[in-house]
Formats: structure tokens, sequence, C-alpha cells
């Protein structure tokens, strides 16, 4: 009878709003850490290099904010006023919101032609 007094102790505790709390506030600074990585393309990848190396998460993003960098220093080598110049800026300015959208998702989605480009990043 004891041990199972115990084990529905142990059970209320997992179920404790408590601990989902944290859960929800652990995710949530993650999403936050992988947002800023991403927003601030190399600053962003710099920061999370250097504090949030360990985390998966923060870090796929970080190397899509790496990858827009990249991708920003070739479009402002394309001529100016240029139609392939104007369509890449809008292109460029259209994934990097839709890689801001999915950092604050939770899940690592994958964003047209960045994630693959990301994912051959190793460090």
């Amino acid at each position: 009878m004891a041990k199972k007094k115990s084990t529905s102790k142990n059970n209320k505790s997992k179920d404790n709003p408590k601990n989902k709390n944290n859960k929800i506030n652990s995710n949530n600074h993650q999403t936050l850490k992988a947002f800023i990585a991403s927003f601030f393309t190399i600053i962003g990848f710099i920061i999370a290099l250097l504090a949030w190396r360990d985390d998966k998460y923060v870090m796929y993003y970080a190397k899509h904010g790496l990858v827009l960098f990249i991708a920003e220093l070739i479009i402002w080598a394309l001529p100016n006023f240029s139609f392939i110049s104007n369509l890449a800026w809008v292109l460029w300015f259209v994934l990097w919101i839709i890689t801001w959208i999915n950092a604050l998702s939770g899940k690592m989605k994958n964003t047209i032609i960045i994630s693959d480009i990301a994912k051959m990043i190793n460090l």
C-alpha cells in the first residue's frame, strides 16, 4: 500500500503546473535566442556561437542567419539598380522574414534555399 501512495505522489509532482511553466519558459527562451540569432544575421550568429553553442535549436537558426549574411554580401556586390539586384533584395527580405517566423515557431522548420545551405555548415 505504501508503495502505491509514493508512486501517486511522484505522478502528482510530474503533473505539477510549476514544472509545465518551467518547460514553457525554457522553450520561450530558446525561441527568443533563435530569433535573435536569425534577426541579427552575423552578429546573432557570433552571439549564438559564443553563448549558446550547445543548443541545437538556436544554432540551427544561427546558421540560417549566417547564410543570410553571406547572401546579403553577394547581393550587395551586384550592380545597383539592376533588375536582378532588386529582385534579389526582395527575395532576401522575404526569406529573412520567413526565418524569423520559423525561429519563433519552436520547431526546426526548413526555409526555402537557406536550410539546404545552412545544413552544410559544420561547427
